[in-house]
Parts: structure tokens; sequence; C-alpha cells
């Protein structure tokens, strides 16, 4: 039986007003999370902060060869470093002025030719049809395969002699002159442009084509029956559905593109010709090629805080169409 006292002790506690103290089952139940995300948390500082803070220590020190067993006894140099990057009128900061053009430019056309490649592809594969599912996987196939196995197979069908790409230009179909040099001079800037394309596309595709599944097939059947040829449907249902993954989509690829250093590096070597001299491979030949540390550093951190704002700037403008939007 239960007693009246042992009735009576909650009824005091609620008089108290204090809210009941947590059961120690429950706080292990909430800090279990926590405590799983802690290996990823430590695994992140080890590998991006501090690297990251280290890089932003070495580009105010004169890091040269001569420190190179003990960087830490560099002379601080201040601000040196960035003043020789950003002054355009020197050789240095002219070189980093070039190369940065270069990459928006790289850039821009990349990242809006994978889009506009994998977009197409998606809507095309949007309808059901006999062999689409092998058609998917292979459209896949470059996004798939590892970045050096498919750069380096690049690399012998832009071969002068005897390259595939030159033998179907030059040898069949005749659209050249002579073979073109690929991987030197200005033709350098395109094959590039290519393999970035190439192996950029699939992402765009495979990102589009989860947008699609998204999309109520109702509204294309109720403006089919309204009159809306393929097209319409596609510029007044497909892309404003598809805009929130766009918007994604475009800002991952830019960034992706513009830090892009494994294919450039593969396809050129440690010295890109100039018309293909992106901003990841001329930090990597100011700090490992002239064995300034310091100077590279410095142009990293810059590349940064210029990723950084234009990432702020992209957002800060979706977002506000995202609220324009939602207000009409």
């Amino acid at each position: 039986m239960t007693t009246t006292a042992e009735v009576e002790k909650p009824r005091a506690d609620h008089g108290t007003g204090r809210a009941p103290r947590p059961r120690p089952g429950r706080i292990r139940r909430i800090g279990l999370p926590y405590l799983l995300l802690l290996p990823a948390l430590v695994l992140e500082l080890l590998v991006h902060l501090v690297p990251m803070v280290i890089g932003v220590v070495m580009s105010f020190k004169e890091l040269t060869q001569f420190y190179i067993r003990d960087w830490g006894t560099a002379p601080w140099s201040g601000l040196d470093n960035y003043r020789v990057s950003v002054d355009f009128d020197a050789p240095v900061g002219e070189a980093l002025l070039h190369s940065f053009l270069v990459t928006v430019g790289f850039t821009l056309l990349s990242v809006g030719l994978c889009w506009l490649i994998g977009t197409a592809a998606a809507i095309f594969m949007q309808d059901a049809f006999r062999g689409r599912g092998l058609l998917r996987a292979f459209f896949l196939v470059p996004y798939a395969l590892p970045v050096y196995a498919a750069v380096i197979t690049w690399v012998f069908m832009f071969q002068h002699d005897n390259g595939l790409v030159n033998h179907v230009l030059h040898d069949q179909l005749h659209l050249t002159d002579q073979p073109s040099f690929w991987l030197i001079g200005d033709n350098s800037f395109y094959a590039l442009l290519t393999v970035s394309v190439w192996k950029g596309w699939p992402f765009a595709f495979l990102i589009v084509m989860a947008g699609l599944q998204n999309i109520p097939r109702e509204l294309y059947e109720a403006a089919a029956l309204d009159g809306a040829g393929r097209w319409q449907q596609i510029r007044r249902i497909t892309l404003p559905s598809l805009g929130p993954v766009n918007q994604v989509l475009v800002l991952v690829l830019f960034l992706w593109t513009f830090n892009d250093f494994n294919t450039p590096f593969v396809l050129f070597g440690r010295a890109a010709p100039e018309a293909a001299d992106l901003v990841s491979v001329h930090i990597y030949q100011a700090s490992f090629v002239t064995w300034n540390f310091g100077t590279g550093s410095a142009m990293s951190v810059l590349l940064l805080l210029f990723l950084l704002a234009v990432t702020g700037v992209y957002l800060a403008v979706t977002s506000r169409g995202r609220r324009a939007t939602r207000e009409r």
C-alpha cells in the first residue's frame, strides 16, 4: 500500500516551483551526440583550422629556404609579403594579377558550361525511356574516375604527334592546317577548360537530376493541357523550381573550380603555361619552386579572403532574391 507520506512528498516538491533535476540517464542521452561529433571536430581542427592559422602566421614572416628547418625563427616582415603580392607594377604582383584574371575567366566559363551541359542532360533524362539507367551510369563515369587517372589520359590525348585530339581534328576532320600544341601556348587554356568541363559537368547533372525528382509531374501535365510547349515548361516550371538547387550548385562549382589544383598540375606539370596559369598553381610555384613561403602564404590568405567575400556577396544576393520571391 502507498502511505500518505509517500503521496505528499511529490506534492511538496511541486510547491517549491523548482524544475525537476534531470536524471543522469537523460544527461548521457543529451551529451551522446556531442561526444560522437568530437572525433570529427578534432580532425577538422587538425586538418583544416590549424594549418590555416599556421599559414596566416607564415604570411607575416620572411620565410625563405634559409629557414625551412626551423620556420619559427624566420624574422617578421609585417605586411611586406602582402605589399609585394598586390604591387601590380612589380613583377610579382603583375604575375599574380595575370594569374587571377586567367582564373576568373576560366572559372566563369567552366562553371557556366558545366551547369548548362549538366542541366540539359538532366532534363533530357527526366522522361523514362529504354536504356535510361545505363545512359545515366555512362554520364557519371567522368565524375567517378580518379582525377589523376582521368587527367593523365587527357595528357596522352593532347599529345602533339600521336594524340587522339590532333588525330581527329587534323587527320580525319581536317579542321586544322597542322597538328596543334595543346599543352603549351595559348591552346593550353582551351585544353584545361575542356578537361575541367569534362570532369565537372556530371556533378551538375547528378545534382540537377536529384532536384528534378522534387517537381510534381502534375505541374507539367497541367501546363501541357493549357497548351504550353516543351520550352515553355522548362522556362516556367523547371528552371524556377530548380532555383534553390542551382544556387547551391553554382556556388560549389565556383569554389571547386577556382581552387582546382590537381587538374592543371597533372595536365601541365610544375610550370603551367602563361595562358593556363591558375592561381592555385601560381601560389604553388611561388612557394615550392622559388622557396618563398612567406609570399606564397600571403597569396593564399588573399585568395581565401577573396573567396570569402564572393561567397558572402553571393549568399546575400541569393537570400534577398528568395525573400523577394516569397513576398510576391
